[in-house]
């Protein structure tokens, strides 16, 4: 698989694997598929695995921990802090002191089974402590040899440019696909301006780019989903009207609507570098051949066209996560 480049010398698979699913979020899971997905992953060429310590919680640092044991230095590994959770799943708060930033990465380590991680995000931003705090801390980590990169997540320009003064910033983390736009609205620009790579969770908009009933998962029990936003009442319909409109398109190219979806991102240029999210291997499959599909700028613009910024309804998250975003 083609290589691209994050920030100044983080080298990663085009597409990366979001792990996430595996373990919370995304109904139930079966530990077997879910390694064998990552070792399919690996086999492919997709090297760049990301995950978190809050799903689970801890479970799915420990389940990718397990599939990478003995193919460590296959992977470029990212994992996030700073969704502060309990063993009971309990959300606790966006914790960005420096002695958590110690304590968090320290479990991450141990959990993950490693000596290092490659790429070490803020997952939210702690509004109640000064950025700078908590990028010195993180900077800690990089100068004791725990972590190599830094990242951030969900972050406003303002606070990606204070926490670059402090370290560089090799990727900023945030939705992005065709129905997730946001980061056009500046802080893409701002990465850019920096050499600060894009790292693009949920291309396929939660599932919902997938043309297969709005999603490939399934929404149920334990399907965060559920009640999001964009997967309720009225905003469902017209959500899937959009989908409708690239499913003619995917038709005439030949490929599934997750391809098309995927391949927009993957077009928005060598910086960007989307990490869809599964636990099947089927999946993986049709996710990595997206990245074999090269669109014209006459068909990007269909693209866009088929699913225009404001037509898409419904916020990303309930209010309480659209409040920790853009921090």
């Amino acid at each position: 698989m083609e290589r691209r480049t994050l920030g100044n010398g983080l080298e990663v698979s085009a597409q990366g694997l979001g792990c996430m699913g595996m373990s919370e979020f995304y109904g139930s899971g079966d530990e077997t598929e879910s390694v064998a997905t990552i070792h399919e992953a690996l086999d492919s060429g997709v090297n760049f695995l990301d995950t978190a310590d809050m799903y689970g919680p801890f479970k799915n640092e420990e389940l990718v921990g397990r599939a990478i044991k003995g193919r460590r230095d296959e992977v470029v590994l990212a994992t996030k802090f700073g969704n502060q959770r309990g063993a009971d799943g309990s959300m606790i708060r966006i914790n960005g002191t420096a002695a958590y930033v110690i304590e968090a990465c320290d479990a991450s380590l141990r959990r993950l089974g490693v000596e290092v991680i490659d790429l070490y995000y803020q997952h939210r931003v702690d509004r109640t402590v000064e950025i700078e705090e908590t990028w010195g801390a993180m900077k800690s980590l990089v100068e004791a040899g725990k972590v190599r990169h830094l990242g951030i997540s969900e972050a406003s320009s303002s606070t990606i440019e204070r926490a670059h003064a402090v370290h560089p910033v090799t990727a900023l983390q945030s939705e992005y696909s065709l129905w997730s736009r946001d980061p056009e609205d500046g802080v893409l620009a701002t990465c850019r301006r920096l050499n600060i790579g894009f790292v693009a969770y949920s291309p396929l908009g939660r599932g919902f780019l997938t043309g297969e009933s709005s999603n490939r998962e399934g929404t149920g029990v334990g399907d965060y989903r559920t009640n999001n936003p964009r997967f309720s009442g009225d905003a469902y319909e017209k959500n899937l009207a959009l989908v409708a409109n690239l499913q003619t398109i995917a038709d005439e190219k030949h490929v599934t609507v997750a391809q098309l979806a995927l391949a927009w991102v993957l077009a928005r240029g060598n910086d960007v570098v989307p990490i869809p999210g599964t636990k099947r291997r089927k999946w993986l499959r049709e996710n990595i051949a997206a990245s074999e599909l090269v669109l014209s700028a006459d068909e990007l613009a269909s693209l866009e066209a088929a699913v225009p910024r404001d037509a898409v309804a419904g916020d990303r998250y309930h209010e309480s996560g659209m409040r920790s975003i853009n921090g």
